[in-house]
């Protein structure tokens, strides 16, 4: 993998995000020559974290502005692009529905257009939120978008925008759609991993918006990286598709924040509210075309994942201290 990533040109939107940098960083690793989009750097940033801000190029700028992407992929010769820059919280997306398509729709096309005109191949992210809500289960590719929610929706738009460029222009366009991903560095804790974590660690009462029975699919984040690294390496067998990434093993929200208690060592209050809204019961995929035709499948099974997870931020919130008072809400 080493030799098929050195000295390559790779743009990358959504740097700054948690899988982003995790990206970057297995890039920077495999000797890419790396540049980002970045629109706002916070403070607490895995990008950072990682020390990759030396080692990277960083153009600061939006999605929204077409004649810039255009300006990157041309004056640093990008030779692929990984399309990550999203809103990715689902309770930011229903609060703020047309900021949500802003960003994940219109962006995308932006994008797609930019690589068109400079016929730069791109993957896209979108997500196993895309396919909405389906009685046969698990998801395959097969699959229709039923999105109904903003955040699910946006993804759908992006998914079929970015297949469109393939059919309709020729342009090497794939498109990833990962569970639930996990992993240390994310700071978003009202999404349910980091938040118990935390929670838990720090002797807080930990909350479930939903019940606690829906089914999700949780995938580690040394998978997704090792996910878009092969495609990123056979783009051409698979251009014009969507691929899917997920353990096909899922579990209900309670069993994963028990699980993450055990790992810790420690209890917690758990309060259960059974008010959660937008939220599909069951949803996971199947992989099986990502193992057929890239030879992925997640390396790391729930507990090991999870292990790697708390022992990240046990080291983090070590060194770091408390994060500072926000929601503490679980995600589902």
């Amino acid at each position: 993998m080493t030799n098929s990533w050195e000295q390559r040109n790779v743009f990358v939107t959504g740097a700054n995000g948690f899988v982003g940098s995790w990206l970057v960083k297995g890039l920077v690793e495999r000797k890419a020559s790396v540049t980002v989009l970045v629109r706002d750097l916070p403070s607490r940033s895995t990008l950072r974290l990682f020390g990759l801000s030396e080692k990277i190029d960083i153009v600061w700028g939006s999605l929204a502005d077409l004649l810039l992407l255009e300006r990157v992929l041309a004056t640093y010769e990008i030779d692929l692009c990984f399309h990550l820059a999203a809103e990715a919280i689902v309770g930011v997306a229903h609060k703020s529905p047309l900021a949500t398509f802003e960003s994940n729709t219109r962006g995308t096309w932006n994008l797609l257009e930019a690589c068109r005109k400079n016929g730069v191949p791109v993957i896209v992210a979108s997500s196993d939120k895309a396919y909405g809500q389906h009685d046969t289960l698990p998801y395959t590719e097969t699959h229709s978008l039923n999105a109904r929610h903003p955040y699910d929706v946006s993804k759908a738009c992006a998914d079929l925008v970015s297949r469109c460029y393939a059919h309709t222009y020729g342009l090497p366009v794939a498109v990833t759609r990962f569970a639930n991903i996990y992993g240390g560095g994310d700071f978003n804790y009202s999404r349910i991993v980091p938040g118990t974590i935390k929670s838990v660690h720090f002797g807080e009462e930990v909350v479930i918006r939903s019940d606690g029975t829906p089914l999700r699919d949780y995938v580690y984040i040394e998978d997704v990286v090792a996910g878009y690294l092969l495609l990123g390496e056979r783009l051409e067998e698979v251009k014009g598709e969507a691929v899917n990434f997920g353990s096909g093993k899922p579990v209900s929200v309670l069993h994963l924040v028990k699980t993450i208690m055990a790992l810790q060592g420690k209890t917690a209050n758990l309060k259960v509210l059974g008010a959660a809204r937008g939220e599909i019961d069951k949803q996971y995929l199947s992989s099986e075309k990502a193992r057929t035709l890239l030879g992925w499948w997640p390396r790391y099974d729930l507990e090991a994942g999870l292990r790697e997870t708390v022992r990240w931020y046990q080291d983090f919130f070590r060194c770091e201290g408390k994060p500072e008072a926000e929601s503490s809400l679980a995600r589902v």
